[in-house]
């Protein structure tokens, strides 16, 4: 039988209108199968779809109709058979009906815009559908329309759609991330809307990594968008104070993120400014840009990109020490990313160690830079720039592991107690003489000593760099502790002499070189040793200093613990007895811990402090993390219905000199806090 081509639309439309007759069969699995089948039309009539989603019969011309095989039939055989026949399908009864008729509705906007626009509203209300089953296969249907650029997302949708964003199920939640990735959305406010569910989802489920690539192709998808967002982003990240912009905030990484795909955009005819600091935070998320773009572009390429737009140096040709000690050399080869030619390194093995260390020396010059040029003239703008590095540190330091991941901590306390000078020094130049008391620069200075303590012996394998480092930070501390108290203190000088002395040896073979600042204290201290000279001289000798973080590190360590209690938390506390001891049970995990170290439990209830040594020989494990368990004992317990114990493990450490801080039974000498502080809570015997 011969047809034409208008013949086969009518046969078509005629097939449709036999399934659409079926589909309102009383057998479920007729109904299943018809409306299985709508979707696999390959051919239908605008008129007949349109007809197909509203119960009310749309007027057509009363002359027209089908001519099959030189036979003409009836409009009105159009007309019944397919109204509101996929409006009936996802009110049936059955969720198999249910689904089937969301997947017919989804693969048939390909035949016509209008429909796809008027399905999208059917869709849309069957996201409310009880079954679980049903609004997966919605999802899909969307999904499907999306992909072939037949989903339009007006306003109206956003609010339905979002919620889907934060939904329970994960399924759910993962569909519409996809679907997400594809649409269009033409108005800035449904972007933002969009960006702000895909954030909250993130918080509410960080283990969902996956969300950052639908970020990056959303914000590739609107480049002129994007690049709005990124002009805000860059502003509030200039004008950040204090504590208020942190980098790892799944919220800041998701909006430079977005930021950034402004530059893959296919927005070619406009102009799109991606402002440089944007670039240079950006740096920290490497992987996740390179998770996103897959295998369009290697890790070097983007790294060099993001390096030349943030205006930062890029490590080229240059020998990076291993874990081992051993050093591999870069070879330096063209790569184009974003129309750009950039020199990029590629190590022959080694490379994520490689990327990181590039990423940090560019942040460890940016620190020297803002040292040189903002302490004289622009401190306020020089804490900014501290901050903001260590910020970046950190994530580094949460994404490495072994020494870079040692070394990315240290540099994080390092520039910590750079911070804090710079915060005492500006106390020192306002000269409050006449303080009585403890005031900031008692507390500053605290929080100085215990961040110069931590680098000192927290870190196992530190190298004569390191340690000249750390140990020149001890000088200015003391320095600045002569300062306050305008006299020589005996403890303070004791310290200055053992520091000295301490680097007269790490320097006298010539490997390490003593700064000036090291020098002139170590001269004026040699000439004057009760130390009047230093205090008068205190404005010279700051201004010697110098910030120059090492960057060989050898084989660092960090030395750390975790503390566990099992099973208990504010629902499900520990028993205990009014008056009587009680004894706690600790998981406990050591690392880099060797046998000369000396542990210590402290457990405080309010102003109440009690210590109890730790002894780990019984420890199962190596040098490297040991493992156990010990059954601590609280001497008393508080005359209360409840209480909450704070305990942490402390690491004993000295100076060479005794400062006696210790007694009844706790450390003998300075301190270090090891873990985390842990909450046990406790609840009397007579209140279960």
């Amino acid at each position: 039988m011969d047809i034409d081509a208008k013949g086969l639309g009518d046969l078509m439309d005629l097939i449709f209108l036999q399934l659409s007759s079926m589909a309102r069969d009383m057998c479920t699995k007729v109904r299943i199968e018809a409306f299985s089948a709508l979707g696999k039309m390959q051919r239908v009539s605008e008129g007949v779809l349109l007809q197909s989603l509203s119960k009310k019969v749309i007027k057509t011309d009363p002359m027209s109709g089908c001519i099959i095989n030189g036979q003409k039939l009836p409009p009105k055989i159009k007309i019944p058979c397919a109204a509101g026949i996929f409006a009936h399908g996802i009110e049936d009864e059955f969720y198999q009906v249910r689904t089937a008729a969301c997947t017919s509705l989804g693969a048939l906007a390909k035949f016509s815009g209008q429909y796809a626009e008027k399905a999208l509203d059917l869709l849309m209300d069957m996201m409310n559908d009880d079954t679980e089953a049903v609004r997966l296969q919605t999802l899909k249907a969307l999904f499907h329309m999306a992909t072939y650029g037949y989903l339009r997302m007006e306003e109206k949708h956003m609010h339905m759609f979002l919620g889907l964003l934060v939904d329970a199920n994960h399924l759910i939640r993962n569909a519409a991330h996809k679907i997400l990735g594809l649409v269009n959305l033409p108005k800035l406010q449904m972007f933002k809307s969009a960006l702000d569910g895909l954030i909250t989802s993130l918080e509410k489920n960080p283990e969902e990594q996956d969300i950052y690539g639908i970020l990056f192709s959303i914000g590739k998808n609107h480049g002129s968008f994007s690049a709005n967002i990124a002009k805000h982003l860059a502003k509030e990240i200039t004008m950040a104070s204090d504590g208020e912009l942190i980098l790892d905030k799944p919220r800041i990484k998701a909006l430079l993120i977005v930021s950034i795909s402004a530059s893959f955009s296919d927005d070619k005819h406009k102009k799109l400014d991606i402002p440089s600091i944007i670039f240079a935070h950006a740096i920290s998320l490497l992987e996740k840009f390179s998770s996103a773009l897959g295998e369009e572009v290697n890790q070097d390429s983007i790294l060099s990109y993001l390096c030349h737009k943030g205006g930062m140096p890029f490590w080229g040709n240059r020998s990076i020490s291993t874990e081992f000690g051993e050093s591999e050399s870069c070879k330096v080869e063209t790569v184009e990313v974003g129309g750009k030619i950039e020199n990029t390194a590629k190590a022959a093995k080694g490379l994520d160690r490689v990327l990181v260390m590039q990423s940090m020396e560019s942040i460890l010059q940016t620190v020297e830079g803002a040292w040189t040029t903002k302490m004289t003239s622009d401190i306020f703008g020089a804490q900014t720039i501290l901050r903001t590095c260590k910020e970046e540190l950190k994530v580094f330091a949460e994404n490495s592991a072994g020494s870079i991941g040692a070394f990315s901590n240290f540099l994080c306390e390092y520039l910590h107690a750079i911070h804090l000078i710079v915060e005492i020094w500006q106390l020192i130049k306002l000269d409050n003489s006449y303080t009585f008391g403890l005031t900031s620069h008692d507390i500053l200075l605290e929080k100085l000593n215990i961040s110069i303590r931590r680098m000192e012996y927290c870190y196992a394998g530190l190298n004569r760099e390191l340690e000249v480092q750390v140990l020149e930070l001890s000088l200015l501390a003391n320095l600045f502790g002569l300062s306050k108290i305008e006299a020589c203190s005996k403890v303070v000088l004791s310290k200055l002499l053992w520091i000295i002395s301490r680097l007269d040896g790490l320097c006298a073979d010539g490997s390490c070189e003593l700064s000036d600042f090291i020098r002139e204290i170590k001269k004026t201290f040699d000439a004057n040793p009760i130390g009047d000279t230093m205090i008068g001289n205190i404005h010279t000798l700051f201004g010697l200093f110098r910030v120059k973080p090492a960057r060989d590190f050898g084989m660092l360590k960090e030395i750390s613990a975790v503390l566990q209690v099992c099973d208990n938390s504010s629902e499900n506390p520990l028993s205990y007895i009014c008056g009587l001891p009680v004894g706690v049970s600790f998981n406990i995990s050591l690392w880099n811990i060797s046998s000369h170290h000396r542990l210590w439990f402290r457990m405080s209830i309010g102003e109440s402090m009690q210590h109890a040594f730790l002894e780990f020989s019984s420890f199962e494990g190596n040098e490297e993390v040991k493992n156990g368990s010990m059954v601590v004992p609280l001497d008393a317990t508080p005359m209360a219905h409840s209480f909450v114990l704070r305990v942490c493990l402390l690491m004993e450490c000295s100076y060479g000199i005794s400062t006696n801080q210790g007694g009844h039974g706790g450390p003998s000498d300075c301190v270090v806090q090891l873990s985390d502080e842990l909450d046990v809570y406790f609840v009397s015997t007579g209140q279960r």
